[in-house]
């Protein structure tokens, strides 16, 4: 018996390590430095030059972001959501939007879902004007949700609108992160429409990889140019066994500057569930990883959290406690 299961786990490393050399083959082998430099200076010119135009009382707009992947099922809502709140809480005034209309859930993940009146489709039939839609979370008060309709078909708003949508808002917030649907069809194309940046949400597996690797060609195509990447769903054991691909893994077949990297965390279940994101207290591993995220999108240098080698032990049952109180 443990003779076969030791020849079936090597059959499974070997499929695993051939869809990643076929993968490598179609991309450039092109590591990418965990702690970018050239990421953080990015940025800061970035904020630089809003300082700048504050200085010159010019117009100043915010910053717009969808926050994408691909596939389902990697944590795209979750990383949304949890970013805006830090985001918030590091003093900015933030709009998340869900561009998942008919499937909406990112007022669940905020604990919203109770104070919604009107939503994005009723902004842009003219149902009622853009102010009345938003939800102000009661927590953060420079924190915002408009929420998407759960009876309307995704075809039902058109990428023109969804621009003039992301124009209106970037007038009064400082960040305005679009909460992409999965897949690449009307609604990604819907929530990209009026983004000027990119985060891209992938696991380190080979399904998710190849989607982030299309889901950033199109991005490129409609014209956005700072995409990041955050790798979600890190797993401490499986990276150190060889049984899961490594960030730098990740990094040569993508060829994409990181910005984050984000541990598997049972906290996040518990948190989903409840309606309080992670970052609103950062007592977790993936909340403060979140929190680092929102940080060097404000053009901070933050050292990554040392993953692999990440000891679950007592920190871990210490955060646990924390979590059921």
């Amino acid at each position: 018996m443990a003779k076969k299961s030791s020849k079936k786990k090597r059959q499974a490393q070997s499929r695993l390590e051939s869809k990643l050399e076929a993968a490598l083959k179609k991309q450039k082998a092109q590591m990418v430095k965990s702690a970018s430099a050239a990421d953080a200076q990015e940025y800061t010119v970035h904020q630089s030059s809003d300082a700048s135009r504050q200085r010159r009382n010019l117009p100043m707009a915010g910053r717009t972001i969808v926050v994408t992947s691909g596939k389902g099922g990697v944590g795209k809502t979750t990383t949304a959501v949890n970013i805006a709140v830090a985001l918030a809480k590091l003093g900015k005034k933030v709009a998340i939007v869900d561009c998942d209309t008919g499937l909406r859930s990112t007022d669940m993940i905020l604990g919203l879902e109770n104070r919604i009146v009107y939503n994005l489709v009723d902004v842009i039939k003219g149902v009622c004007d853009l102010k009345k839609a938003l939800v102000r979370d009661k927590r953060l008060d420079d924190l915002y949700l408009l929420p998407t309709s759960q009876t309307a078909q995704k075809e039902d708003v058109t990428e023109a609108q969804m621009k003039k949508l992301s124009d209106d808002l970037k007038k009064d917030f400082d960040f305005v992160i679009f909460d992409c649907p999965a897949g690449i069809e009307a609604g990604f194309r819907n929530a990209s429409a009026g983004a000027d940046e990119a985060l891209v949400v992938t696991t380190p597996d080979v399904a998710p990889v190849r989607a982030a690797d299309r889901a950033t060609g199109l991005l490129e195509n409609r014209g956005i140019k700072r995409i990041h990447l955050i790798i979600n769903r890190l797993r401490p054991k499986l990276m150190r066994k060889g049984d899961m691909l490594g960030v730098n893994d990740v990094l040569g077949v993508l060829n994409m500057k990181l910005i984050g990297l984000v541990p598997e965390d049972d906290a996040v279940v518990k948190s989903s569930n409840d309606g309080v994101p992670l970052t609103l207290t950062d007592n977790s591993h993936a909340g403060t990883a979140y929190t680092n995220i929102a940080r060097r999108i404000l053009g901070e240098e933050v050292e990554y959290l040392d993953i692999e080698n990440m000891d679950p032990g007592f920190f871990g049952k210490l955060m646990s406690i924390f979590n059921r109180k």
